[in-house]
């Protein structure tokens, strides 16, 4: 059992296609919050975090990494502190980036979601939150 035995390989790569769903549905309602309705980027961000947490903590726990024998309060506690603190390095970086730097909001947004999803978030779900 190695490192990237197949098991492990299967769990990441669900919980990237977990991440991806999750983050299609953030980046839309970023793209709304931001375009349609003015909100400055790094709100916007917390709006489309908190919601896309709802449909990436589904997801993850039934399916990506099948782990629904812990009850569901003990997981979702874990997978909110693990969500604020994914939301607020997110928004930091986007702050950051938009506001201090002038780089485009979508760009931006999707350079921070790859650094905090997978130093951060995959690696907090997969030995904490949904760790069976």
């Amino acid at each position: 059992m190695g490192l990237f035995n197949s098991s492990k390989v299967k769990i990441f790569l669900k919980a990237q296609l977990s991440a991806f769903v999750g983050g299609l549905f953030d980046f839309c309602i970023y793209s709304l919050c931001y375009k349609v309705f003015g909100i400055s980027a790094p709100l916007s961000n917390v709006v489309s975090g908190s919601l896309g947490a709802v449909v990436n903590f589904t997801i993850n726990r039934y399916w990506s990494f099948e782990s629904t024998s812990t009850p569901v309060k003990e997981q979702l506690w874990k997978f909110i502190i693990v969500v604020v603190g994914s939301i607020t390095l997110k928004s930091t970086g986007i702050y950051v980036l938009v506001d201090l730097m002038s780089i485009n909001f979508l760009l931006a947004k999707g350079i921070v979601e790859i650094i905090v999803s997978l130093g951060f978030n995959y690696v907090l779900q997969k030995i904490w939150v949904f760790k069976k």
